[in-house]
């Protein structure tokens, strides 16, 4: 099978770079052919037999090219033509959409469409919804200046991204973040699409309110592997903040609670560094990078790791006493979440979107209420003070099994692609 795989990054940036890097390499162990389609860059480490790409867009420059880029940004012919180049080059069975908007465009549907007409061979068109972009303007449900949860252009009216300025709090780009939603609604493009697949049950009753995608979503959760951590000493290692103790089990663990992930404020660390602030006993660390940055560097009792990953960054889940993903948006399917109990550490999660459906309340981890800084201090302080309860989660945690890219591989083969 030929699959090819659409995403606007073609580089590590994200979730949805590592969805489909590490799904292409396991369709390409299976046999099947995958290529990839995107816009250029510098760090681009996939692509296609056509070296065709669209030109790099960067919102955040102050480049005289981004006058251009309103127009860009509702439907680009560049990337119509030069998908239709790949796809003459390469006559794919299935073309793979994931992250497409703003950078891409829609328009890439129509090149598949059109593709079709001009060779007689059927594609099968997939998109993998990373977020809500396909209901929500600005992709998170979230009104940025306020960051208030907000339903408003679920039924299809997208007035209220331009008044609440929820791209990027600007009144143009809200606007033609509106624009872009209602042309595509008028054309049903979305609707031309043969399956959605929806990483969490959240997303698919989100994109089921439009009676164009419904009959056409599949939830399918994300996949993670259990990794096997390793250290000099044969041992889990310690995060370096205190000795580590010995558990029930024998295990080294530290004593520090984990965040890892982004410092921004839809990923709740204000609220979080309230609790950390509130709890001066008790170390944290938080590994990663974001706007916030300067905030967690002024907080007393955290340690910031700065970005970390692979061997190091499991080596510090499974080290921790629990990890807390405090989200106060949406999140679909975090990995996270995920590979935080696959590594057998506990998890305190907000209730909000997807990811409480990743965690067994009370078995595995826990719940708090999104945005509470009060019930995610309590939480915090009553899971430090009983580790016995941390232990006993930790071991439930064997008990985990979402699926592996190749379990996920299967399915998405026999489910989806065919």
């Amino acid at each position: 099978m030929k699959i090819l795989m659409v995403n606007k990054f073609l580089y590590p940036n994200g979730g949805s770079e590592t969805y489909i890097f590490q799904l292409g390499e396991e369709l390409q162990k299976r046999g099947h052919e995958v290529q990839y389609f995107g816009m250029e860059h510098a760090g681009r480490v996939v692509g296609n037999r056509a070296e065709r790409y669209t030109k790099d867009m960067d919102f955040h420059t102050g480049k005289l090219q981004k006058l251009l880029y309103p127009f860009k940004i509702v439907y680009s012919f560049e990337a119509k033509r030069k998908l239709e180049e790949v796809l003459h080059d390469m006559n794919p069975d299935v073309v793979h959409l994931n992250n497409i908007n703003f950078q891409l465009t829609p328009s890439v549907i129509y090149a598949v469409r059109s593709y079709e007409k001009k060779t007689g061979r059927k594609v099968k068109l997939v998109y993998t919804a990373h977020d809500y972009q396909w209901v929500c303007p600005n992709h998170m449900m979230r009104i940025p200046a306020t960051g208030k949860i907000c339903f408003a252009c679920r039924d299809g009216r997208f007035g209220a991204c331009s008044k609440n300025r929820c791209i990027h709090n600007s009144r143009i780009k809200s606007l033609l973040g509106t624009i872009e939603s209602g042309f595509y609604k008028r054309r049903g493009t979305y609707g031309m699409v043969d399956a959605i697949i929806c990483p969490s049950e959240f997303m698919k009753r989100q994109l089921d309110t439009n009676p164009l995608l419904a009959e056409k979503t599949v939830m399918l959760r994300n996949f993670v592997e259990r990794a096997a951590v390793k250290a000099e000493n044969g041992t889990k290692e310690c995060g370096g903040l205190t000795g580590g103790k010995q558990n029930g089990a024998g295990e080294t663990t530290a004593d520090y609670v984990l965040y890892f992930g982004r410092f921004s404020e839809e990923k709740g660390i204000g609220t979080l560094l309230d609790a950390c602030t509130a709890l001066p006993e008790i170390p944290f660390v938080f590994a990663g990078s974001g706007p916030l940055e300067e905030k967690v560097n002024q907080a007393k009792n955290v340690e910031n790791k700065g970005f970390v990953a692979g061997e190091a960054l499991h080596r510090l889940i499974a080290g921790a006493r629990f990890s807390v993903y405090p989200s106060e948006w949406y999140e679909n399917c975090p990995f996270s979440v995920m590979e935080s109990q696959m590594l057998g550490t506990p998890v305190l999660v907000s209730d909000l979107g997807g990811a409480p459906e990743l965690v067994q309340a009370g078995r595995t981890g826990e719940l708090f209420r999104g945005g509470d800084a009060e019930e995610l201090t309590a939480h915090i302080k009553e899971l430090w003070e009983q580790p016995e309860r941390c232990l006993e989660y930790r071991e439930n945690c064997k008990e985990i099994n979402f699926d592996t890219v190749g379990e996920y591989c299967d399915k998405i083969v026999k489910e989806v692609y065919t």
